[in-house]
């Protein structure tokens, strides 16, 4: 018998489906290979993303009036990066809660810069019509496959990092009590 052979087992409108035959000799050396690929891939994944204490990724993308808005810009605030998007529930149930953070705070040295992976800008834009949202909205219309989300390994939404006045990373995915508490703590 091959060790790996494929053997077809159905037909249908044209197309053969194949059964695998693998021996149990080569399915236990694959399976111990395989489980040494997940664990190296897995350490790396886990070493590649954003920590607190690190800096981020500049970005530098399309605001609402057509004009580029850097992260940059707001070096020396305290700033909350959101990711989100307009066909998100939770990230919509949470926008007025950032809005609410953002006007008690602005004043103080607070910012949002909200990154939308909308691939679509006009319902990007009746979105934060909708939700009232007056803090800093840029989009990346290439969504899922956007650069600035691979750069922040974003694998959903909402994602959120707050920096302190430094531009370091002080917290991920933080929300509610807890995110009012922290920035209120660094603007002080």
């Amino acid at each position: 018998m091959n060790i790996i052979s494929l053997m077809p087992i159905s037909y249908e409108r044209g197309i053969a489906f194949y059964f695998i035959i693998i021996s149990k000799k080569k399915m236990l050396q694959m399976s111990r290979s395989f489980l040494i690929i997940l664990f190296l891939l897995g350490s790396v994944s886990v070493n590649a993303q954003l920590k607190i204490g690190e800096g981020v990724p500049e970005i530098a993308l399309m605001g609402k009036a057509d004009t580029m808005v850097k992260l940059s810009s707001f070096n020396g605030k305290v700033v909350l990066i959101d990711f989100w998007a307009s066909w998100c529930g939770p990230c919509r149930a949470a926008n007025p809660y950032i809005q609410k953070l953002y006007k008690k705070y602005k004043d103080s040295g607070f910012e949002v810069f909200a990154v939308s992976l909308d691939v679509n800008k006009p319902l990007w834009l009746k979105a934060i019509r909708q939700d009232r949202l007056t803090y800093t909205q840029v989009l990346d219309s290439d969504g899922w496959l956007s650069k600035v989300a691979e750069k922040y390994y974003i694998d959903a939404l909402p994602t959120n990092f707050l920096l302190d006045k430094a531009g370091k990373i002080v917290a991920i995915n933080i929300e509610g009590k807890e995110l009012f508490d922290k920035v209120k703590e660094l603007v002080k």
